[in-house]
C-alpha cells in the first residue's frame, strides 16, 4: 500500500518536534500537524515562560542583597504590563524559530487539528491523509476539579496572560507549578496563600528537600495552608472568596486564584476509538477528579496499534520536557533509523524553580530505604552559604547523597539552594554513570564554592 507519509505526526511539542526532525533526518518523508502555537507547553505555556517569570521574580532579592554589599539601590518597581508583553514576544520568537528547523529538515507543517480516522489514516484540515507510522504526541493539559466556582479560577495556561499583577493570589496545589507559581508570584511582589490537602508540599520529592523549600517559602513570606479543599468559591467585591474544608479555618479572599492541582493527557478528540488504542489510568487523583486516560504503550513507545506510537506526557510516564524528547528520538531512532532502542526512564534528573530552588536525580531516601532497609547510608550538609555573609539573611543550602552500603554506589543525590538545577546536571552524569561515595570523595572540590560540597561529604 501507497501511503501519503512515512510518518505522520499529532502535536508540535517537545516530543513530537524531536521525533519528527529526526524521522527526517534518516530519509522519512514526514507531517506533523498543530492547531496551536508550534513548541508545546514548554515553549508556549510551561518551561520557557515559567523560568523567565522566575528569572524576574528574582530583582527584588537582589536589590535588596546588593545594599549588604555597599550598593545604594532605590525603590524598585515593576512594569508588570512590560514583563508579560517581553515574556509572549519571547515565547512567540521561539515558536516562529521551531517552524524554521521544521522547515529545514523537511517537515511538513499543518497547521490544523488531527483526528484519527483508522489506523493509517487521520483527517486534517479537512482532508484525508495517510501514513504508514503515526505518532501522538499531544502532551497534557491542566484540568479543575469538579468543585463549586471552579470556573473562576485560571490554571497554569492563563497566568502568563494576566493583564494586571494580582494583589493576592490563592493557589491551590502542592505540587511543582503550585509551588514554583507560589515562590513566582511572591517574588513579583504579590501577596501568596498556598492551599495544600496534604501536610507537606511536594509528594514524591525526598523529605529534605520538601521541608527546606517549605521553611524557605515561609520565610520569603508566602502563607501555607494545610489539610485543606476548597468547599466554594464565591464572588466578592473584593475578588473571590474561597471557603475551605477545615470548619475552623476562615475563609480566604484574594483577586485572583491559580488552579494548579493536576494535568491530565490530553486524549480527548483525537479518535483514540476509532483506532481502538489501549488506555490506562492516569495518575491524576484528589477531590472532585474523576478517573482521566492515558495512552498505553510499550518500552519502544509503541500502543496497542502497531504502526500508532505516542510519546511524551499524553503517555503519562515522567512528565518532563527532555524526556518527551528522548522518547521521540527513540522512537524515531527505533523505526527509521535501524537503530532499536529504548529511551531509559531511570535515573532522570530533575528541578524545582522555587525560591530556594531545588534538583534531584535518582532515588529519595525514602525509596532507597523501602528496597534496601538498613542497607542504606546517607550523606547530608546544611550550611549557610558565603553569598549571604553581608545580606543578613538566614538562607541555607541543603545537600543529600543516599548511599548503598553495600556497594558504595550512589542511588541519590539532591539538593535545595541558589544554582541546585545547574550543579545537580553535572552530578546527575556521575549518578547515571554508576559512581561511587569513594569516586566522589576522590574528586577534588572547586573552592569556594558550594558545589564542592557534594565531594566533601563525610
Amino acid at each position: 500500500m501507497t501511503f501519503d507519509y512515512d510518518l505522520f505526526v499529532i502535536g508540535a511539542g517537545s516530543g513530537g518536534l524531536a521525533a519528527s526532525k529526526r524521522a527526517a533526518s534518516y530519509g522519512a518523508k514526514v507531517a506533523i500537524a498543530e492547531y496551536d502555537l508550534v513548541g508545546g507547553t514548554c515553549v508556549i505555556r510551561g518551561c520557557i515562560p515559567k523560568k523567565l517569570m522566575v528569572y524576574g521574580s528574582h530583582f527584588p532579592a537582589l536589590f535588596s542583597d546588593a545594599a549588604g554589599y555597599g550598593w545604594k539601590v532605590g525603590n524598585p518597581e515593576l512594569d508588570w504590563e512590560h514583563f508579560i508583553t517581553s515574556i509572549d514576544k519571547e515565547v512567540r520568537r521561539l515558536s516562529k524559530l521551531h517552524i524554521s528547523l521544521l522547515e529545514k529538515a523537511g517537515v511538513a507543517l499543518i497547521s490544523s487539528r488531527a483526528t484519527l480516522i483508522d489506523p493509517h489514516t487521520v483527517e486534517v484540515d479537512g482532508r484525508k491523509v495517510t501514513a504508514n507510522k503515526i505518532l501522538i504526541a499531544v502532551g497534557g493539559r491542566p484540568v479543575k476539579p469538579d468543585l463549586p466556582g471552579m470556573e473562576y479560577g485560571i490554571t497554569s495556561n492563563e497566568i502568563f496572560h494576566l493583564q494586571e499583577q494580582p494583589k493576592h493570589i490563592v493557589i491551590l496545589g502542592a505540587g511543582y507549578i503550585g509551588t514554583e507559581f507560589a515562590c513566582i508570584m511572591r517574588g513579583l511582589g504579590s501577596e501568596v496563600t498556598q492551599i495544600t490537602r496534604g501536610e507537606k508540599i511536594l509528594k514524591g520529592f525526598d523529605d529534605d528537600i520538601r521541608t527546606e523549600i517549605e521553611e524557605g517559602m515561609t520565610n520569603n513570606g508566602i502563607r501555607l495552608i494545610k489539610n485543606n479543599v476548597i468547599k466554594q468559591v464565591q464572588r466578592v467585591p473584593e475578588g473571590f472568596k474561597l471557603t475551605l474544608s477545615s470548619e475552623d479555618q476562615e475563609p480566604v479572599i484574594a483577586d485572583v486564584f491559580l488552579v494548579a492541582t493536576g494535568r491530565t493527557p490530553n486524549v480527548d478528540g483525537l479518535g483514540l476509538e476509532n483506532v481502538r488504542v489501549d488506555l490506562v489510568p492516569s495518575s491524576i487523583e484528589g477531590p472532585g477528579y474523576s478517573t482521566t486516560n492515558a495512552i498505553a504503550v510499550n518500552e519502544y513507545s509503541q500502543t496497542s496499534q502497531p504502526n500508532i506510537f505516542a510519546v511524551g506526557d499524553v503517555t503519562d510516564r515522567i512528565n518532563l520536557t527532555p524526556v518527551a524528547i528522548g522518547e521521540g528520538r527513540a522512537f524515531a531512532d527505533s523505526e527509521f533509523g535501524n537503530n532499536r532502542r529504548e529511551f531509559s526512564h531511570q535515573t532522570v534528573p530533575t528541578a524545582i524553580f522555587s525560591t530556594p530552588q531545588a534538583a534531584t536525580v535518582g532515588w529519595t531516601e525514602v525509596e532507597a530505604r523501602e528496597k534496601l532497609g538498613d542497607a542504606v547510608t546517607i550523606y547530608h550538609t546544611r550550611f549557610r552559604p558565603m553569598y549571604h555573609s553581608f545580606t543578613g539573611k538566614q538562607e541555607k543550602t541543603m545537600m543529600k547523597l543516599v548511599v548503598d552500603s553495600n556497594t558504595d554506589k550512589i542511588l541519590g543525590a539532591h539538593m535545595v539552594g541558589e544554582h541546585a538545577a545547574e550543579i545537580i546536571q553535572g552530578v546527575a552524569i556521575a549518578v547515571k554513570m554508576g559512581a561511587t561515595k569513594k569516586d566522589f570523595d576522590a574528586t577534588v572540590g572547586i573552592h569556594p564554592s558550594a558545589a564542592e560540597e557534594f565531594v566533601t561529604m563525610r
